[in-house]
């Protein structure tokens, strides 16, 4: 009699055969120790920038790349892009790289430093030139800020009176803040990112947050240290998609760099401005021909030598058998007068 319940429950279906209950998320943390360290719950911003570059920039331009990637914890890095002239692959680079957004540095002629910010793959997308750009190396400032942390962003209220600069600044919101919960982000705030506008382009620093105690009350008053790097973006134009697509935005006050073709055209403007000039004198001297001189002509006849001062010289000469002074005009021979 004890085997036919056995038997009778070896032939019930598997769906029928009750499952052991799922264990709760407080049992697996405690099972886990790793899961109670960081709440999952918190990261709701999923923000990762994809920060590379195109093959060919300096190494400048690479260092502002490593300081940008230091300074965005949420960031990725990957190898150096080759096709310059299909952008829009790089929205598969970041697909693979599991990024929603991307920082693009594109360099022309060795010279000229180009960033694309992009929100991949939909867009919008914006394109910059980079000026006045120092690295951190260079600067060698003072101040310091613990590697991972979070930053405060602060912009200008000037980004608030145009929809371009509007855009811009819920583009760089996104793309530069570090969100919160990030595995890679530490939970301070010790360093701020300040955008101001002037001149039509973007001045970027980066500030330490330092609370030092003033001398007279004894209060705690905020300074701002410089930590580094300094660059200047100046917006070019602004495209509904990413990487590409219709130009939503284009700066009328900007123009493009023409370093390489300067001296090049210095020089061919030096060329024509001096033919231009002889062939004005010999125009010139073609409409005011008076004839040949007739002493010139004379003296190459004779063989005689010729005086031709720049103006009138004058001269001791001996006149009716005493010596006065007199003025000799120009090309006239020396043969004429005994001159002592």
């Amino acid at each position: 009699d004890s085997s036919e319940p056995e038997l009778a429950s070896a032939e019930l279906p598997p769906e029928r055969i009750e499952q052991p209950k799922a264990t709760s998320k407080k049992k697996a943390k405690k099972a886990n120790p790793k899961l109670a360290k960081r709440d999952v719950s918190q990261y709701v911003n999923k923000q990762r920038t994809l920060v590379f570059a195109s093959r060919g920039i300096t190494h400048r331009d690479r260092h502002f790349m490593g300081d940008l990637r230091d300074m965005l914890p949420h960031s990725k890095k990957d190898v150096k892009f080759d096709a310059k002239a299909k952008l829009f692959l790089v929205n598969e680079v970041a697909e693979m790289k599991n990024c929603n957004n991307c920082i693009f540095l594109e360099a022309r002629k060795g010279k000229d430093l180009y960033m694309w910010m992009s929100k991949t793959p939909d867009g919008p997308s914006v394109k910059f030139l980079v000026e006045n750009l120092h690295t951190m190396s260079e600067l060698k400032l003072t101040g310091n800020c613990l590697k991972g942390s979070r930053p405060i962003l602060f912009f200008d209220k000037t980004f608030d009176t145009t929809p371009a600069y509007r855009l811009l600044k819920e583009m760089m919101t996104q793309i530069l803040g570090s969100p919160k919960g990030h595995p890679k982000v530490k939970p301070f705030i010790d360093h701020q990112f300040s955008f101001f506008i002037a001149d039509n382009r973007i001045w970027f620093r980066n500030y330490q947050l330092v609370r030092t105690e003033s001398s007279s009350g004894g209060k705690h008053v905020d300074a701002l240290i410089e930590i580094g790097p300094r660059f200047v973006l100046n917006p070019i134009r602004i495209f509904a998609g990413s990487f590409g697509g219709k130009c939503i935005y284009s700066n009328s006050n900007y123009k493009p760099p023409r370093r390489g073709l300067q001296g090049k055209q210095e020089k061919q403007m030096n060329v024509r401005a001096r033919r231009k000039q002889l062939k004005k004198r010999k125009r010139h001297k073609e409409e005011n021909f008076v004839g040949e001189d007739e002493l010139e002509m004379s003296s190459e006849a004779t063989g005689e030598t010729m005086i031709t001062p720049t103006t009138e010289n004058v001269y001791l000469v001996e006149v009716g058998g005493g010596a006065e002074l007199s003025a000799i005009p120009a090309r006239v021979s020396m043969s004429r007068f005994n001159l002592t």
